[in-house]
């Protein structure tokens, strides 16, 4: 067996030195797709259907490298016996986060938290519900495939666990109030998942705190949740 494939998908066993600059590589190019597709695509046009080509590219490869290393369902995170201990891993960290943004909103923006920020019906349900979803593709990439091969490369721990939170932020650049609540997300989400990986359970905490998010800060920082060159206008 080669050498970038020697290794099984436990990514707390480090890979063989060979190996690791293929891990970095693979790590890079799934983030060069995002921002190819956040600076470059969505500047030249506004059918969004051009990103299917960059995004394409990425789920591609995550899904190439899914195979090489053998990784299944189970270990990426897709399932269901340890969900409620990532929920009870999750429960403070996402309850102080909560509290922090609403002091934010208060003390520093003059608002109070309102639910869902004036939306109702449909859109108000739309929020966690796409959420969810939005939220799911973004933790398989971040913690199933980012968190995994940074993991390969150092193992577990802080550093591992800030590298995937700095990423995650750098990903929303130039959105100041998103970026800094994505480092806080990503740091908890990163360390969850090293604990307790389920996807489901990041996917609805990722939900949830979206919704937390634009129910305690007034739209105008949030910048209508906008990255990249659209950010701009």
């Amino acid at each position: 067996m080669s050498e970038e494939l020697s290794f099984r998908s436990q990514p707390t066993n480090l890979v063989a030195p060979g190996a690791r600059a293929l891990l970095l590589w693979e790590i890079a190019s799934v983030v060069s797709s995002a921002l190819i597709a956040e600076w470059i695509v969505l500047a030249l046009t506004d059918w969004k259907l051009a990103l299917v080509v960059p995004v394409g590219l990425a789920c591609a490869l995550m899904l190439m490298s899914k195979r090489a290393h053998g990784e299944t369902r189970r270990e990426l995170g897709l399932r269901g016996d340890n969900f409620w201990r990532a929920c009870r891993l999750l429960a403070l960290p996402m309850t102080g986060s909560a509290i922090l943004l609403a002091l934010v909103g208060r003390f520093w923006f003059g608002v109070a938290p309102t639910l869902g920020r004036g939306r109702a019906g449909w859109a108000l349900l739309g929020v966690p519900v796409w959420g969810f979803v939005w939220g799911l593709f973004q933790q398989y990439a971040l913690q199933a495939f980012i968190n995994r091969r940074l993991q390969m490369f150092w193992g577990t721990g802080w550093r591992t666990t800030f590298v995937v939170a700095v990423l995650f932020a750098l990903l929303h650049l130039p959105n100041p109030w998103l970026m800094a609540a994505t480092f806080l997300g990503g740091l908890i989400w990163a360390a969850v998942y090293q604990r307790a990986p389920n996807l489901w359970a990041l996917a609805l905490s990722h939900a949830v705190m979206t919704w937390v998010l634009v129910s305690t800060l007034p739209a105008v920082a949030l910048g209508g949740l906008r990255v990249g060159y659209k950010y701009f206008g």
